[in-house]
């Protein structure tokens, strides 16, 4: 496996990176298996991966927890990626959540401290300031910021900047080409993508809309009308599943599976470092590795790029999947 910087940290990553939130079982993904989640955090150390991405809030603590335990005798083997609530960017709070988060993961360092969202109560430079003190003391690595769109990325831009922003990216979701991708470029900010398979629309698995489970079916791609959503659109799914079907296409002319394609096209995409796939299983691992293994030419980039260009179009600028753009949390 390429292993590629973690941004301007000098950190080497897997390009696929193993996303802990799914494995802590919940009304979302469902129930899970301990003993299988473990196995799986396990089989991607064995697969390559080093980066695992979790947060204090990924079942209030228990992803933290079920991480440090798989990861008892193999912390040198792993990069961990964890993130403070916006609810704990003040400075002693912040200094309290790393500590909390620190004893949950049974280690006295955190790769990449990032914040999970934008405060807009705590001032941006208090919470920077915050970070670079756990920096100074060794008690994180690097830092990192999730969804920071082009004005919080500004406002962060005055400050310093930082090493990653995680950002909603993927075939179906790709509003942060407009604006946040270039400044992320052009400033040596290293991107991580989370949702990169859409919450599993892009595993191929779902024919139409009325398949896809009510927890996952209220991103701004449906209905608002169905259970759970929030953001009131009309959405648009004729045109994603238009889009899901000629993805499929393209990778059935390859011989490769319709997730593997669509992570390793995200592979191909400007500052993007590494893909956060979330898996609840070895055999879900071994098949987001083949994202890493398969190489894409120019021509068929495109063409994954034009089959899902008219659901870039009707989603727009707004990189926030489930809140319309007037109360777009990412701005």
């Amino acid at each position: 496996m390429e292993y590629r910087e973690l941004g301007n940290s000098g950190i080497k990553v897997s390009p696929v990176a193993m996303g802990c939130w799914a494995i802590v079982g919940d009304t979302t993904w469902g129930p899970q298996d301990e003993r299988v989640a473990i196995a799986a955090i396990h089989a991607a150390l064995d697969e390559g991966i080093n980066l695992f991405d979790t947060a204090e809030s990924y079942g209030d603590g228990y992803s933290e927890e079920l991480l440090g335990r798989a990861l008892r005798g193999r912390r040198d083997r792993a990069v961990i990626a964890s993130k403070v609530s916006s609810g704990h960017l003040a400075r002693a709070d912040l200094r309290a959540a790393c500590e909390a988060s620190l004893r949950r993961l049974q280690t006295d360092y955190i790769d990449l401290y990032q914040v999970h969202w934008p405060s807009r109560t705590v001032p941006l430079a208090e919470t920077m300031d915050a970070m670079a003190e756990l920096w100074k003391q060794g008690k994180i690595r690097a830092i990192g910021v999730c969804n920071f769109a082009s004005l919080d990325l500004d406002d962060l831009l005055a400050l310093g900047g930082c090493a990653t922003n995680q950002l909603p990216y993927s075939l179906l979701a790709r509003a942060i080409e407009y604006a946040v991708q270039p400044k992320c470029v052009a400033h040596g900010i290293g991107i991580l993508t989370y949702s990169p398979l859409a919450q599993g629309l892009l595993t191929g698995k779902f024919a139409s809309a009325d398949e896809v489970p009510e927890g996952r079916a209220r991103t701004r791609h449906f209905a608002g009308t169905r259970p759970q959503a929030r953001h009131g659109e009309a959405g648009c799914e004729a045109e994603t599943f238009a889009a899901i079907a000629r993805v499929r296409e393209i990778a059935a002319g390859m011989s490769q599976p319709v997730a593997s394609v669509s992570l390793t096209w995200l592979l191909h995409q400007p500052a993007v470092v590494s893909v956060l796939a979330g898996a609840r299983s070895p055999e879900q691992i071994r098949e987001n590795v083949r994202a890493a293994q398969i190489k894409l030419s120019s021509h068929v980039v495109q063409a994954l790029s034009a089959a899902t260009e008219e659901v870039k179009r009707y989603l727009g600028t707004n990189p926030d999947l489930w809140q319309p753009a007037a109360q777009s949390r990412m701005r």
